[in-house]
């Protein structure tokens, strides 16, 4: 709700257009995956969307759901690139999955914690450049990793089997690691809170 005002000035008066629509539907979609909303509520809000006039008519419809849902369509890039050296980067915190990553990383760790992220697109390809280093995927239901496309150099992917779950993001990951290691597992319980305060 707040984004899309935000996204029009704060006017809830401004007439909403397809692509307004069509975010909403979105949005509705995967909160229903979620498992926030029942099928006969998905369906209401589905009509109410669709027939909207005014971005503030579609705000109503995703009031209830948590900002991270309702600020899906905000901020979605094409490409994102992570490039470092001797240092760690980390994508947490509802960060906003891009359709592409490009990851450039020697003697260091790249964490995607897609627990709590945004996704607003249905495949992530990540084009990676791994060298002493580690990129590590703390996953969610609904998140499948592919690995196929990698070239592997004296290096090891370790990966925890999925957990049965419609597909909500498929990552493909392509390129080379030398010396490094690829981690894909769910996020142990407590870790973060653990880690933020360290």
């Amino acid at each position: 709700m707040a984004a899309e005002l935000a996204r029009t000035g704060g006017s809830p008066e401004v007439r909403a257009s397809h692509a307004d629509r069509d975010r909403t539907v979105d949005v509705l979609r995967v909160a229903a995956g979620d498992g926030r909303l029942t099928l006969e509520e998905l369906e209401e809000r589905l009509e109410i969307a669709l027939s909207a006039r005014t971005v503030g008519e579609l705000a109503v419809v995703t009031g209830d759901l948590p900002a991270v849902a309702g600020e899906m369509p905000v901020g979605a890039e094409d490409l994102v690139r992570i490039q470092q050296e001797g240092a760690s980067t980390r994508r947490g915190d509802a960060w906003v999955v891009p359709r592409r990553l490009e990851i450039r990383s020697a003697w260091g760790e790249v964490t995607l914690d897609f627990t709590d992220a945004v996704i607003a697109h249905d495949t992530l390809d990540i084009d990676l450049d791994l060298r002493a280093g580690a990129l590590k995927l703390l996953t969610r239901p609904g998140v499948v990793v592919d690995t196929g496309g990698l070239v592997m150099n004296y290096s090891e992917i370790k990966a925890r089997r999925p957990v049965e779950a419609p597909v909500l993001l498929r990552v493909r990951i392509t390129g080379e690691i030398h010396y490094g290691q690829v981690v894909v597992r769910p996020p142990r319980r407590g870790f973060g809170r653990r880690s933020a305060t360290a």
